[in-house]
């Protein structure tokens, strides 16, 4: 079973962390073409009897978008839903840590959810704020 903190670790060696407490951690990815998206990664460590862990990305200010747009566009990729948050919009998925692999069962939705993320976020707002 991977842990809080193998995932934890994974990320460190990979990419900057801008933030961390004891069960959340906030950092940044290079998506290229001079962009980056922040994520945010969030520890359920018992939801529904079994560790989870949140990935969250900003899409942008909730009163600063379309918020229609973002529901359409989000709601055509495999994996993630939109959300509002603290009146900043978002792309999340949720991955339980029992059995995961972390290259395959979190990098891979991680990279999907920060390229839909930062996509959504240059449509959205053609700025790069997160």
């Amino acid at each position: 079973m991977t842990t809080w903190s193998e995932v934890i670790s994974y990320v460190r060696v990979r990419h900057e962390v801008l933030e961390e407490t004891g069960e959340w951690l906030r950092f940044r990815i290079d998506t290229g073409a001079d962009r980056t998206q922040q994520v945010t990664l969030h520890h359920l460590p018992d939801l529904d009897g079994v560790p989870w862990v949140e990935i969250s990305s900003p899409v942008g200010r909730a009163d600063e978008i379309d918020l229609r747009r973002l529901l359409e566009q989000a709601g055509s990729w495999c994996i993630g839903g939109a959300a509002v948050v603290d009146g900043v919009a978002l792309l999340k998925h949720t991955v339980p840590l029992e059995d995961l692999s972390v290259q395959e069962e979190f990098a891979r939705p991680l990279a999907l959810l920060v390229s839909g993320a930062d996509a959504l976020e240059h449509d959205l707002t053609q700025s790069d704020h997160f």
